[in-house]
């Protein structure tokens, strides 16, 4: 603001004139790229104007794998000379250049199945999953445990870390939702079978292990709601064999002809009471 009360603004930047000498450096500027192959550079595709006599010259990228990205030569000079001396040349991506995906931390990129024997996979200090041995875990049954078998681990699961461990377990492969389980009837549940086997603790209600050995899942953690046709209960009813009915033959052939004595039945006679008085 100035002395007289008004707002004064800065005055707009001036727009680089693009210089004419260091526009026309095509040659200087390609000549200067020697990292790769002339025939790795296409086409000078145009001159922008970075500042007073500073001009970046951009050429095509042939390299195998850089679809769309360009190589970038700045030039300069120095006032009243018309001497172009390369300032930097880099490689740089387009706006429809093949980018490689942002880095992630080592922790971020692992997944499960990376680690290979001899590998070391150490969990940090802050894990939100664990909490340390000495506070209770509420979950009654590793309480129980602990104290029975003296374990003292440093640490267990937290809460959030049995959540998680949940949440992953029902949306994989051994939940509700697997191909195997949805095409399983709606009975053959794991909760049901016969060979399942809960876990102990807070997970009891929701998950257990699968011992049976033709199962697909045999020896992982299911789902109380998971299912497949290797059901303990999954019975196959054998239909009894259809038998004809054919008509009554009799055979009177071979009927012997047979002279049964019947003896003559006699009556016994009956007694008569006597009404002559005495």
């Amino acid at each position: 603001m100035g002395n007289n009360g008004r707002v004064t603004r800065p005055a707009p930047a001036r727009a680089a004139r693009l210089d004419q000498v260091c526009a026309a450096a095509v040659e200087v500027a390609r000549d200067a790229i020697t990292e790769v192959e002339p025939s790795d550079i296409g086409d000078h595709l145009r001159a922008v104007a970075e500042g007073d006599r500073v001009v970046t010259h951009y050429f095509e990228c042939l390299l195998g794998g850089y679809r769309g990205w360009r190589w970038a030569v700045t030039v300069t000079r120095v006032p009243r000379s018309r001497q172009v001396t390369v300032c930097e040349t880099v490689l740089l991506p387009g706006s429809d250049a093949l980018l490689a995906p942002g880095w992630l931390p080592w922790q971020e990129r692992l997944q499960p199945g990376d680690l290979g024997p001899g590998d070391l996979l150490p969990t940090p200090s802050d894990d939100d999953r664990l909490a340390p041995g000495y506070l209770l875990s509420d979950d009654p049954a590793v309480e129980e445990t602990s104290w029975e078998l003296g374990l003292g681990r440093p640490r267990v699961l937290s809460r959030e870390g049995r959540a998680e461990t949940a949440q992953r377990w029902y949306d994989g492969d051994q939940g509700p939702s697997a191909p195997i389980s949805t095409a399983a009837p709606a009975s053959a549940r794991c909760g049901t079978c016969g060979f399942y086997l809960p876990l102990a603790g807070a997970l009891r209600q929701a998950f257990g292990a699968c011992g049976n050995f033709y199962a697909p899942d045999d020896g992982r953690v299911v789902s109380a709601d998971h299912g497949c046709g290797a059901h303990s209960e999954t019975l196959v009813e054998t239909p009894e064999p259809v038998v004809d009915e054919l008509p009554t033959v009799y055979d009177d052939s071979a009927v012997e002809s047979m002279t049964v004595d019947v003896a003559p039945t006699v009556a016994e006679p009956v007694p008569v009471e006597s009404t002559d008085p005495a």
